[in-house]
């Protein structure tokens, strides 16, 4: 039976990170930062038979209709997990009944769960496309469980992933001639990269929101990010830097590149228009790859890639700039949502998508203005 968690964050974090495709959204620093903006989290293990623990995830819980009403309804999300080995048929079955069962006591109106499990490698019907049937044994299986394909995927489905085990000329080779050109050339035009401090985010969050009116992508307001970015910047386990792109000392881009248990993350990406010919953001994420193999990384995680790999899908031109420096396409499992109660699921899947509409018009253009009144 899942068992709930009573220890502290080290012996947390020192657990997850020892299960399959451990992840930095299932740490504890997450879920405080999630706790700050109405979430609670739900930390659980699930035991083997010589005592160790074989599964776990962090569940977290939102209360809705919690006030006025007869019933108490919530939403769960467990961000990238459950974490165990998923072709562990007997430990599988355990977890999935657990959380069914949980969501069920929970009244909740869904459970979401997106784990990193791959179904395929390589762009689809492309060259290099490789199916894993182990993933798909297990999507088959939620779909017969009842869980459903989530109209709501709040994680990149898709990615690139650097593989780091190789030396520093190997990585250089396998990018696209273009890009090593471009790093190179970035080098040379003077670009210099440092990792940045706690006093550079308010500078880096204003970068960030001119990135964001200019590409046409929502984000949320200064307090969020700088929550998100000082919680990871002064731990050690999981941990986060952000790296900054400078022409004769002025700031141009910037990423944050964040670490947990041998893996590497591309999370935040910001660019401003000036010297952009000099390709700054090339050396950045060639920096970052140094950066995260020298502290022990084997993976670098370039955080999303298409759904749909053509033109039309609006990841399509970022794509192409993180195919470039040599990655490979691994395509997962995605969101699934168990619903206990289908009418108000039916009902929470109608009325949301019209909300969230509202809401980041209304972002975009707080972010607008706060761009133009800076």
């Amino acid at each position: 039976m899942m068992q709930a968690f009573t220890g502290i964050s080290k012996e947390w974090n020192a657990i997850v990170s020892q299960l399959p495709d451990s992840h930095f959204l299932q740490t504890w620093e997450w879920a405080q930062v999630k706790a700050k903006y109405g979430w609670i989290p739900q930390p659980f293990i699930w035991r083997a038979d010589h005592g160790g623990v074989a599964a776990a995830v962090m569940i977290l819980k939102k209360q809705i209709l919690s006030r006025g009403f007869v019933m108490y309804l919530s939403i769960l999300y467990a961000p990238k997990g459950p974490l165990m080995d998923w072709n562990n048929i007997p430990l599988r079955t355990r977890v999935l009944n657990d959380l069914q069962t949980f969501a069920k006591k929970q009244s909740a109106i869904f459970l979401k769960i997106d784990p990193d499990v791959v179904l395929g490698r390589g762009v689809p019907a492309g060259e290099g496309d490789v199916i894993d049937s182990a993933g798909q044994v297990v999507r088959s299986e939620l779909t017969r469980r009842g869980w459903n394909y989530s109209s709501d995927q709040i994680q990149f489905q898709n990615t690139v992933l650097v593989d780091l085990s190789a030396s520093e000329d190997e990585m250089l080779a396998r990018m696209k001639p273009k890009t090593r050109y471009n790093v190179r050339l970035a080098e040379k035009k003077g670009v210099v990269v440092r990792a940045g401090s706690l006093d550079d985010l308010p500078m880096l969050y204003k970068m960030y929101a001119e990135t964001s009116v200019r590409d046409g992508f929502v984000i949320r307001d200064q307090d969020y990010y700088l929550t998100v970015w000082q919680t990871f910047m002064q731990t050690q386990q999981p941990s986060a830097v952000p790296l900054i792109a400078e022409v004769e000392g002025e700031p141009v881009a910037a990423i944050f590149l964040f670490k947990f248990a041998g893996r590497a993350w591309y999370v935040y990406g910001m660019s401003r228009a000036l010297h952009r010919e000099k390709m700054p953001t090339y050396l950045l994420q060639w920096e970052a790859m140094r950066r995260a193999q020298a502290d022990g990384c084997a993976v670098y995680d370039l955080w999303g890639a298409p759904e749909v790999f053509d033109e039309s899908d609006s990841m399509w031109g970022v794509y192409r700039f993180k195919e470039g420096l040599g990655g490979e396409v691994v395509r997962t499992l995605g969101a699934y949502d168990f619903a206990p109660n289908k009418l108000w699921y039916k009902l929470y899947a109608e009325v949301m998508p019209r909300v969230l509409d509202v809401m980041r018009s209304r972002g975009k253009e707080k972010t607008r203005q706060s761009v133009g009144g800076a």
